[in-house]
């Protein structure tokens, strides 16, 4: 073999370019293609960005490592439709994420699959709870935009996003009603603005009741939605 600076050297990597090494498992040298390294790489998560986690995306729940629906199936559903996953407590790299993943409530997310940029949907997340299972939690998501579905056996980053500095949350009133009581989660008191079904302004008494919650009463009961920011 001959020494390696007598090699001519390519500073234009594609995806088929090889690289020697050695099979860790077999101990023999082989070649890796750029693309398989990539590949490892990103589906095994050893490339750290903070605020990101990753996971593949199983139509099995209680797969470690993975995300999932309550009661598995829903391959190629839209990210429009997704208002839950059940993801577990260890992500890609082996890393325990339960701390980061409680920290995340009443924030936004992109749920992105990787090399994918087209494919994701942003969310806010409304709650986060064990599902019962050792190790594995639901997150309750509220849509805000996205393109795509999720598809089985893909890989998708979960990252702490946000398209502005200011949070705001909607919340719909389906039912008429004289008071309305709403958990924002937006951790600050903040102001409110309502309409009716025809998108008529609506006044009413709001009452903070902490950071998170806070309810609204009208003289007479409608249904609508308030805007908060």
């Amino acid at each position: 073999m001959a020494i390696g600076n007598y090699y001519p050297i390519d500073l234009a990597i594609s995806d088929n370019d090889l690289f020697l090494g050695t099979n860790g498992n077999r101990n023999n040298t082989v070649n890796y293609t750029a693309q398989a390294i990539a590949d490892y790489l990103n589906t095994n998560a050893k490339v750290s960005i903070g605020g990101q986690l990753s996971f593949k995306f199983d139509t099995v729940p209680g797969v470690a490592k993975t995300i999932s629906f309550n009661g598995g199936g829903g391959d190629n559903t839209p990210f429009s439709s997704i208002t839950e996953l059940v993801v577990s407590a260890i992500d890609l790299s082996g890393a325990n994420v339960t701390v980061f993943l409680d920290y995340l409530k009443g924030t936004d997310i992109l749920l992105a699959q990787q090399n994918q940029p087209n494919a994701f949907g942003h969310y806010t997340v409304t709650n986060y709870v064990g599902t019962g299972a050792p190790d594995f939690y639901t997150l309750y998501l509220q849509y805000i935009g996205g393109n795509a579905s999720i598809l089985e056996n893909k890989y998708y980053d979960i990252v702490s996003f946000n398209l502005s500095n200011d949070k705001t949350y909607i919340y719909t009133q389906s039912v008429p009603s004289t008071v309305w009581t709403i958990q924002h989660n937006l951790d600050k008191f903040p102001s409110v603005s309502v309409v009716n079904i025809n998108n008529i302004l609506m006044y009413g008494e709001v009452t903070y009741i902490d950071t998170n919650n806070l309810t609204i009463t009208f003289s007479a009961g409608f249904s609508g939605k308030a805007y908060m920011n």
